[in-house]
């Protein structure tokens, strides 16, 4: 069997690639840069050059049994009109080219998976979402839906298209982990917004083998979940990665601020998405990993232990900080005691302030007393 894979060197790419060619599966690429797809992708029989929304000639499909689409401008980052112009283009466009070099081949391949993103549900709520729930109506969810209409286009070639609706992946050395544990390992990190929303998430393995059960498996036709049977509330998803990194996690990040750091992006993170994959289970298929505090200790590697240092460090020079007459923290903890008489609002932004390294130390000493305890909690439930 030969597979042309597009996107092969990204986060998905990568590991998809590794594992056909390990299960003796031929594969090629298409790449922006095709010397350095093969010099990252030990076994790949070749790499043409193509960036998507570019013209493909036809003559890349020879030969060529299945077609995987992974390519697409990666969303992480401030969103801009320019950005989201480049995000919808890529993917878009992008598939419209791969899909028009398709049905011009003289043999096309008889097999297109398409990646999309469960951002066409939108803003789901509580509600369950299998494959068959209704597209939403915000710009991921339009995009989406655009995008899947190009790839299913293919169909008028004879093709067997899958459309993998990918939740957030989680794995080692990319993705959504990369970035929050900067922050969450130097003990900053916390719910995301309101933190009841749900994300629906899988492991990269698992990912990677469903994504591979679509290309040989004829059961695989149109839309399918590729999440984890197991979605999670966002301020649990957030618990669980400090308790993977073993820092405390108690510091959220308010709607407000989301909003502008991210822009347009906050909508998928701040919305709720409780995904199904429905497709998958009728299936059969099994899943490595469906415990997320299983899943993200092995994407962020062995943890460390609970380190005391820099939160005792904080909290002795900020909050006892000495303070015309009186100490920082203790002088307004008392002012609170006695009523608050006089307090204004910056002496209530100075308490703030000077009170947040005493409770990333609590996080901290809660975190290296209760470690047991909180990963027994994610091995019962991690749904509530």
């Amino acid at each position: 069997m030969h597979v042309l894979i597009t996107g092969a060197t990204g986060f998905v790419g990568r590991r998809l690639t590794a594992h056909l060619i390990a299960d003796g599966v031929s594969v090629s690429c298409l790449s922006r840069n095709p010397d350095k797809a093969l010099s990252r992708l030990p076994g790949l029989l070749a790499a043409h050059a193509w960036a998507p929304g570019e013209p493909l000639d036809a003559i890349c499909m020879v030969g060529v049994d299945a077609v995987v689409h992974l390519a697409g401008e990666p969303v992480s980052g401030r969103w801009s009109d320019e950005k989201q112009r480049r995000v919808r283009a890529s993917r878009v466009d992008g598939t419209r080219t791969l899909v028009n070099a398709i049905l011009e081949a003289e043999s096309p391949p008889g097999v297109l998976v398409s990646a999309s993103g469960i951002g066409f549900y939108g803003d789901g709520g509580e509600e369950l979402l299998p494959e068959t729930a209704a597209p939403g109506d915000d710009f991921f969810a339009r995009l989406c839906v655009d995008w899947e209409l190009e790839a299913l286009r293919a169909r008028h070639g004879g093709l067997r298209v899958a459309v993998a609706r990918v939740g957030i992946v989680l794995g080692p050395n990319g993705g959504p982990v990369a970035l929050m544990r900067k922050f969450f390992g130097l003990g900053v990190g916390g719910p995301i917004g309101r933190g009841t929303q749900w994300w629906s998430w899988i492991d990269i393995n698992d990912a990677v083998r469903g994504l591979a059960l679509m290309v040989k498996d004829d059961r695989f036709t149109g839309p399918v979940n590729l999440v984890s049977p197991e979605p999670i509330r966002q301020r649990n998803f957030a618990l669980a990665l400090g308790v993977a990194l073993s820092r405390p996690a108690v510091l959220p990040a308010p709607t407000l601020a989301v909003s502008l750091i991210l822009g347009e992006f906050s909508a998928e993170v701040l919305s709720s998405k409780r995904v199904s994959p429905e497709r998958l289970t009728q299936a059969g298929f099994e899943f490595e990993r469906s415990n997320v505090l299983d899943a993200l200790s092995v994407a962020t590697g062995s943890s460390r232990k609970v380190n005391l240092l820099a939160p005792t460090l904080a909290a002795a020079i900020l909050g006892l900080a000495p303070f015309v007459p009186e100490p920082h923290l203790l002088g307004k903890i008392r002012w609170i005691a006695g009523g608050g008489l006089g307090m204004g609002p910056l002496d209530a932004l100075d308490l703030l302030f000077h009170g947040a390294p005493w409770v990333w130390l609590l996080g901290a000493l809660v975190l290296r007393l209760g470690a047991g305890w909180t990963r027994k909690l994610f091995g019962r439930s991690t749904e509530a």
